[in-house]
């Protein structure tokens, strides 16, 4: 049953990307009392200030009874100089930001009981627009005159979008933290495994030893990866189904995980267990007060899982032990078969992001869809559009495959919802198995200075850079294992020949044989 919670979780953990947004804030005051909303715009517009001191102060003036599809009904003299908030429909933005225009409006703001969608135009239309133009939710409008009535005195600006935000540097701390201490972690439990064999404890399964899954087998890693895709597909098709199921899944298997890891941290610092017996059953009251919290902390996720503001930090949490206890777990035997599974989970990775938007209906890469649910949809546009809903929604299920972070340097985020930097849990495990490997070869060689767990970790580190770096110059998200997989494996494959270890290196210790014989 474990082994089909991993698979299942491992299946649809892959890529996530970072959306470039385009919210403002619309700025209101009376002279006593102060507000900010949200607002949605467009660059191609008349931009607008970047700072609240440098924005220019208009009055508000009321012509939400209107469309503005035409001037007629609206005396020049009412909105002179002034700005100008009217409802959505019935014509286009540009048609609109026009009639404003000819009544010599200095900016004009379209309430919306819609979602906020980025204004477009015909290209032609932008150069004849010369006043701010921008989209607000029609509540928040209702919301400003009842706390401030008809003296409103509003701003508009949109802070500079930062694309280098310090979220991505949270992002790599979390991989390269997630990824040491995995491959130390498998390498400890190698050491002793092995120091049991020589002492001659090995009659009774070891602790280090136990829930262990060895992959020695080309053709099982063949079929795991197709399991996989199918899996994908699968999740594509009937996403609104089991999304339920994966989040399940993933309570227990993060529950249990980060278990695993806790009652390893509290076997490395000593701390001791008192027992108990109860019917001929004995307890440990270490371990139930670890359940305890671990599945208390599972299910806070699980009922709150949609919290933007704080649950991100939870998941983040069961993310790491799941990462963790997935490294130490899943065991690959040797180099062949880390060759193997890396490069074809590669082909995988590639193929469902880069080559299925061709047959999707509405563009985007089953991969996205699967990793950031229905709303992946504005992905197409890569960041050049953003939607903002006009009322309070449910969120829409999403999948926990992901370590978010919120962006620190989106100033609007807390108006027009949260926005997050996202590394799937696939780009940590995937090249983290090498680690793993690595790290438990430096245990067979007896190598003091762990050369090829360090090695692994450096080439990890820079693969993680370079991928950051193409999504930032590029303004869209990139599958990882793109770069993270040739970075890992040739750095493993140089090392070895240079020491002139591969072919050790590439058939593994006399575990592979071993593992075969064992009865």
């Amino acid at each position: 049953m474990e082994r089909v919670v991993r698979t299942v979780v491992f299946s649809v953990i892959f890529l996530a990307s970072q959306m470039n947004c385009q919210e403002a804030i619309l700025h209101i005051s009376n002279g006593n009392t102060e507000r900010e909303y949200c607002l949605v715009h467009n660059h191609s517009w008349t931009p607008l200030s970047q700072t609240l001191d440098d924005a220019e102060q208009y009055p508000l003036v009321n012509l939400t009874s209107t469309v503005l599809c035409n001037s007629s009904g609206v005396s020049p003299d009412t909105v002179k100089d002034k700005a100008v908030v009217v409802m959505r429909g019935d014509c286009d933005f540009s048609q609109k930001a026009l009639v404003a225009q000819s009544l010599q409006a200095k900016a004009l703001l379209i309430a919306s009981n819609m979602s906020l969608i980025t204004p477009s135009a015909n290209d032609t239309e932008y150069a004849k627009v010369h006043i701010p133009l921008a989209l607000m939710r029609y509540r928040d409008f209702l919301e400003a005159q009842q706390v401030f009535g008809d003296g409103m005195q509003v701003k508009l600006y949109a802070p500079p979008y930062s694309k280098i935000d310090a979220s991505i540097a949270v992002m790599l701390l979390i991989a390269m933290v997630t990824i040491a201490l995995g491959g130390y972690w498998s390498g400890a439990c190698e050491k002793g495994r092995l120091e049991s064999s020589f002492t001659g404890a090995g009659g009774e399964e070891s602790k280090a030893d136990s829930g262990e899954l060895f992959l020695y087998s080309p053709f099982k890693v063949v079929v795991f990866v197709a399991l996989m895709c199918g899996m994908l597909v699968l999740m594509y098709f009937f996403y609104n189904i089991l999304v339920y199921i994966i989040i399940a899944i993933f309570c227990l298997a993060s529950a249990s995980a980060l278990y695993s890891c806790l009652d390893a941290v509290m076997d490395l610092i000593g701390c001791g267990t008192v027992r108990f017996s109860v019917r001929n059953w004995t307890f440990s009251v270490r371990s139930l007060i670890l359940a305890a919290v671990c599945i208390s902390i599972a299910v806070v996720w699980g009922v709150y899982r949609n919290e933007d503001r704080w649950i991100w930090i939870l998941q983040d949490l069961l993310g790491i032990a799941f990462c963790l206890n997935f490294m130490k777990t899943i065991s690959l035997s040797n180099f062949k078969i880390c060759v193997i599974l890396l490069s074809l989970l590669l082909l995988y990775d590639v193929f469902f992001v880069f080559i299925t938007p061709f047959f999707t209906k509405n563009g985007v890469s089953i991969m996205v869809q699967v990793a950031l649910g229905p709303d992946a949809s504005a992905e197409k546009t890569q960041g050049n559009m953003v939607e903002v809903p006009a009322e309070p929604q449910t969120p829409s299920e999403k999948l926990p495959v992901v370590m978010r972070v919120p962006r620190f340097s989106a100033w609007a985020q807390n108006l027009c919802g949260m926005q997050f930097s996202i590394l799937g849990y696939g780009d940590i495990i995937v090249p983290g198995l090498l680690v793993a490997y690595c790290s438990r070869f430096d245990v067979w060689i007896n190598s003091r200075r762990k050369i090829y767990f360090l090695s692994c970790c450096t080439a990890y580190l820079l693969g993680m850079i370079v991928t950051f770096a193409v999504m930032l110059l590029s303004g869209m998200g990139q599958p990882a294992l793109l770069y993270l997989v040739p970075f890992t494996l040739i750095t493993s494959a140089v090392l070895a020949g240079c020491r002139g270890e591969m072919r050790q290196f590439w058939t593994g210790s006399s575990y592979e044989r071993e593992e075969l014989t064992v009865p």
